[in-house]
């Protein structure tokens, strides 16, 4: 496997690695190429082109093998949508509290258009119970098909430096997810013999 085939540090690369001692280059980064995937999406947001195809496929994927039906409960954020939600979580759980569960603005995978928080029914959204659904199950053991990584696994969190997010999927293309896949790798960092990033540089 050729791990040189697309950049990493490039930020519309499809392999970019953002994390916390990796911000996108430029910080201000907006991919050119977003659209609205024709699936459910509580909150209207786009992904990039590529991401948007794999997820229609992977959506119809799930509710054909009998997992049930998922939506799309946020996708691409801004640089400047990221400030405001990074923000918040200062505001109601401190520095160290928001670092834990939301990237600063300019280390955030959502800010790539490559990233989808995905939910399903009405509980468990966006918390690591959804990783016990039959959709949050199915997901675990099947996105690689269709290009996807489980971004922040639980076992992971001193190599991501984010708590388990069963439903934040990163979409990396069929050749990276299937390579991770086969060699039982669970994050990008240790895959490219990156850094871990428990915290930030500064």
């Amino acid at each position: 496997f050729d791990r040189t085939l697309n950049s990493i540090d490039d930020a519309a690369s499809v392999w970019v690695v953002a994390d916390k001692l990796r911000p996108l280059n430029p910080v201000d980064y907006a991919p050119g190429d977003l659209v609205s995937p024709p699936v459910e999406n509580a909150n209207g947001q786009p992904l990039r082109a590529q991401a948007a195809d794999a997820l229609v496929a992977m959506f119809a994927a799930v509710a054909a093998e009998g997992a049930g039906s998922m939506r799309l409960q946020s996708a691409y954020r801004s640089y400047g949508t990221q400030v405001s939600v990074y923000n918040r979580y200062v505001a109601s759980a401190g520095q160290a509290g928001a670092d834990a569960q939301s990237a600063r603005p300019g280390f955030s995978e959502h800010q790539t258009g490559l990233a989808a928080d995905i939910s399903a029914g009405s509980s468990c959204i966006l918390q690591a119970c959804f990783g016990d659904t039959a959709q949050g199950t199915w997901l675990a053991a099947n996105s690689w098909r269709f290009g996807f990584l489980l971004r922040y696994p639980a076992d992971k969190v001193a190599v991501t430096g984010f708590m388990y997010e069963p439903w934040h999927f990163r979409f990396v293309g069929v050749e990276l997810a299937t390579e991770l896949h086969t060699t039982s790798v669970t994050t990008l960092e240790e895959f490219f013999s990156l850094p871990a990033a428990p915290d930030y540089a500064g």
